[in-house]
């Protein structure tokens, strides 16, 4: 395969699976590969289904090793970007202060960068998807957690550590419910796919009736954010007030984000974004309501258009962006 730049490698690093891809400049990609990533075997066993995930998409795209610019890699937790650390993550539990970029750099012989997925997802929606064209763009993955990411005058902030954009960790609630990362009353507490499931099971428990135990197939342990969804379509009053809930708080959010940001874009991606308008319409009426006028009245707030590329199309971009400004310092 011919190409007027070199393609680089993107790896998406989840808790279930990992996606391996070719990418070129243009965000195109070229070939992917996806394996399991057996979370619960360690780091060791993990970094070597990368290299498979890797190989594979390597192989699928006929090209060598040498042929590539580098390779990007995206992870969720807490990552030091600079020395290439994932210190911790929810998605691998047993990880604790691993030198994944040396370690891939080493064993591959290309330069390795290692980023935020939801930061991954922000470039790549920046780059290619809808945040194109517009220099100051916040990103928000609403999923069974919640993400995000920044970019200020057309470049993605990362914070002095790598760590800015936790956009979902923000305190909604002082008294709230608690979330997985031990504080209280998060955004992600409120408002992700596993707080509105939350809800709907409590609910259920204490004898609210919904059309949700039907679609779940009689068991509560099988209600997803998606079930609550398909009942509320079909106006099911628990499931209904459940997605205006979470819609209510995903506004608070999307108003804090407005009067200290003041984006010009807000992108909102992840499997809840699949709500459409019985989760953003009302989501945007609350961010009127309380963000100062100018900045509300300058927002616009979009559903995402790369889908689950998003993150491997932002790696790649990463990677792109790193080896084009090292290469204007050499």
């Amino acid at each position: 395969m011919v190409v007027d730049q070199k393609p680089v490698l993107a790896v998406d690093l989840g808790g279930t699976k990992i996606i391996a891809a070719v990418v070129l400049p243009d965000g195109k990609i070229v070939s992917r590969n996806y394996c399991l990533t057996m979370a619960d075997k360690g780091p060791e066993i993990v970094i070597d289904r990368i290299l498979t995930a890797v190989n594979g998409a390597i192989a699928q795209a006929k090209l060598k090793t040498s042929e590539l610019m580098g390779i990007g890699v995206a992870a969720a937790g807490i990552l030091d970007i600079r020395r290439g650390i994932i210190t911790t993550s929810p998605n691998l539990p047993d990880w604790h202060d691993v030198s994944l970029r040396n370690i891939l750099a080493d064993k591959l012989g290309i330069v390795a960068y290692l980023i935020n997925d939801a930061s991954a997802a922000t470039l790549g929606e920046h780059r290619f998807g809808a945040g194109r064209g517009f220099d100051n763009v916040l990103y928000l993955t609403v999923s069974t957690g919640i993400g995000g990411g920044i970019i200020a005058d057309g470049e993605l902030y990362s914070g002095a550590d790598g760590c800015a954009g936790e956009l979902g960790h923000m305190t909604i609630e002082v008294d709230g419910p608690q979330c997985h990362c031990g504080n209280f009353g998060c955004l992600e507490a409120l408002a992700s796919g596993w707080a509105v499931a939350r809800e709907a099971k409590t609910r259920i428990n204490w004898g609210e009736t919904s059309s949700i135990v039907e679609i779940a197939g009689g068991k509560l342990e099988s209600i997803t954010a998606e079930k609550i969804a398909a009942a509320a379509r079909q106006g099911d009053r628990l499931a209904c007030d459940i997605v205006a809930e979470a819609a209510n708080h995903l506004g608070v959010g999307l108003a804090n984000l407005v009067n200290i940001f003041n984006p010009e874009l807000i992108v909102i991606g992840g499997g809840l974004s699949k709500m459409g308008d019985m989760l953003l319409k009302p989501a945007r009426r609350v961010l009127k309501e309380r963000a100062f006028q100018l900045p509300a009245d300058t927002v616009r707030v979009v559903r995402a258009r790369l889908g689950s590329n998003a993150g491997i199309i932002g790696a790649a971009a990463y990677v792109f962006a790193q080896c084009s400004a090292a290469g204007a310092e050499a």
